[in-house]
């Protein structure tokens, strides 16, 4: 029994993509515009070019105003480092410009954009605050192992995070022998500890799974969780007892992930 829930992968805050399609440049479910500069130049890559530059809670996208085929993508989770310096702009001249270092797929870019609007710091202000926050909320998108997840076998709940369901006597098969746990099911993502070392743990966001199954293994019927291979393409076994009672846990599973992922 098996449910793929890969439909419609998370690339916008990892990848940098260059004039991609405009449906792309479209909002994913749970992306937010934060930020919306109707004058900026792409100084490095389109001087003399006065374009438009969104920065979203993923990414920030810019695109020519004449022809929007001509456009960025750049994902917060690739960026290095965020900068201002001296640059020279077709449009403004020397003028202070918002550097960009970014790496995708083992290859670094580097963006250069001049505000062509003066004596205005909104360019600079909005990339860096958004991209500060982007930082601080990592755990509700990425997969953690052996993280600071429990404090007195209790999960550290992130922001406007819930538990919907707790459930004991849950054997992670990633060993010979097993180890028992417990499983938390919240809003946002599902957690595992053992019992007797809460350091062993595993926090798996809905966001990074892409299967969710139910198969045999050598230690009876079991529990499959499948990430994604930008979150390391982990395969996590776990068994429950009875299995009805590891059947209803799949589609708790799966049905949050709908939810999250709609939202």
């Amino acid at each position: 029994m098996e449910n793929t829930l890969e439909s419609d992968r998370l690339w916008e805050d990892r990848d940098v993509r260059f004039d991609v399609p405009l449906n792309q440049m479209k909002m994913r479910p749970g992306e937010r515009l934060i930020d919306y500069l109707d004058s900026i130049e792409d100084t490095k890559g389109n001087n003399g070019e006065r374009g438009r530059l969104m920065v979203t809670n993923l990414r920030i996208i810019w695109h020519s105003k004449t022809l929007p085929r001509i456009n960025l993508s750049v994902g917060f989770n690739a960026v290095i480092n965020i900068s201002t310096r001296t640059a020279e702009s077709k449009l403004r001249g020397t003028t202070e410009a918002l550097y960009i270092l970014t790496r995708c797929n083992n290859t670094r870019f580097e963006f250069i954009f001049t505000n062509l609007v003066p004596e205005t710091p909104r360019l600079f202000t909005s990339v860096l605050a958004v991209h500060r926050a982007y930082e601080t909320t990592k755990m509700y998108r990425d997969l953690k192992l052996r993280g600071s997840l429990i404090a007195n076998k209790t999960l550290r709940l992130l922001p406007l995070e819930e538990v919907y369901n707790k459930v004991n006597g849950v054997w992670n098969l990633s060993s010979d022998q097993g180890n028992l746990g417990t499983f938390y099911i919240t809003n946002v993502r599902l957690v595992w500890h053992a019992e007797i070392n809460e350091s062993f743990n595993v926090s798996i966001p809905y966001i990074q799974m892409r299967a969710v199954k139910i198969r045999d293994s050598k230690f009876g019927t079991a529990l499959v969780i499948e990430s994604l291979k930008n979150a390391g393409g982990y395969v996590l076994g776990f068994r429950i007892d009875p299995v009805e009672k590891l059947q209803e846990v799949m589609k708790e599973i799966h049905s949050l992930y709908r939810v999250y992922s709609a939202n």
